[in-house]
């Protein structure tokens, strides 16, 4: 696959988006780098308690640090927190204990983004300056383009609003009795019909039938199923994952989650990546 080359700090920004997913909101991004290679991407959460900058930047840099290679780092900054000229940025305290923390591995900060709600400017220039552009900008940058052509797009936020799931208890027999089909199966089997099942429904154009959803629910009631399944999802191609296909994947668990029962539905939300719903 093409190299991507970013070349503008839009081009920053879409890259964040794409590789997360989605927009960042009150959080930390940072960018691994090794000369000009890109390495890892991390988001965490901003800190909220203050005098906890320190441990923040250690925590933070030890997550870095797991990239062997990296010897510098671009951030942003997402924050809907506002300054005045004169003022220190928001996270002031936090970017400079990390600075700190990592200068004593060997790793400098590049360059680094504040990113508001409207716009973006560099973190170390002066707000409301000519430097400022605004986020709409990313949305016409090449990098954002070229993401956009493989499949991959940026939601809004990472929060995903789950449907209802009607009534249930039909719905609970049903895959208990899937459950019970596959336990009656040898481990390999059992995981190879998982699998052929799966697979049939990421290579489908259609939502399964009920019937299947229920067989699907049943088989992630199995960790070692289903963490193969979910191992499943990219659909590796030449080494970058098939966009379009982790997104159909969304849409079939989700469609699945309205045919199942809350007490078969935490190892789908395991496997969309969502805490179970209590």
């Amino acid at each position: 696959m093409e190299k991507l080359t970013i070349k503008t700090p839009s081009d920053v920004l879409s890259f964040i988006g794409h590789t997360l997913g989605f927009w960042p909101q009150e959080s930390l991004v940072c960018i691994t780098m090794n000369d000009n290679s890109i390495g890892a991407t991390l988001r965490i959460d901003l800190p909220h308690q203050p005098g906890q900058e320190l441990n923040y930047a250690r925590t933070v840099a030890h997550y870095l640090t797991s990239d062997t290679t990296a010897t510098s780092i671009l951030f942003a900054v997402y924050t809907s927190e506002t300054t005045k000229p004169g003022q220190p940025k928001p996270q002031a305290g936090a970017i400079a204990a990390l600075t700190g923390v990592l200068a004593e591995q060997g790793i400098t900060i590049r360059d680094g983004l504040f990113v508001g709600e409207e716009t973006f400017s560099p973190y170390d220039g002066e707000p409301g300056t000519s430097l400022a552009l605004p986020v709409s900008s990313t949305e016409t940058s090449a990098i954002n383009a070229e993401f956009i052509y493989r499949g991959s797009f940026v939601e809004p936020t990472d929060r995903i609003t789950l449907p209802a799931t009607g009534p249930t208890a039909a719905k609970a027999a049903a895959v208990e009795s899937h459950m019970d089909s596959i336990k009656s199966q040898p481990a390999e089997t059992a995981l190879r019909h998982g699998r052929e099942l799966w697979g049939n429904m990421l290579g489908s154009t259609d939502f399964p039938s009920d019937d299947n959803c229920h067989a699907l629910v049943a088989n992630l009631q199995f960790p070692a199923i289903r963490d193969r399944l979910i191992a499943d999802i990219p659909g590796m191609d030449e080494q970058s994952p098939q966009w379009s296909r982790i997104e159909w994947a969304q849409q079939l668990l989700l469609h699945a989650y309205t045919r199942t029962s809350p007490e078969h539905a935490a190892p789908i939300l395991t496997a969309m990546g969502l805490p179970p719903v209590l």
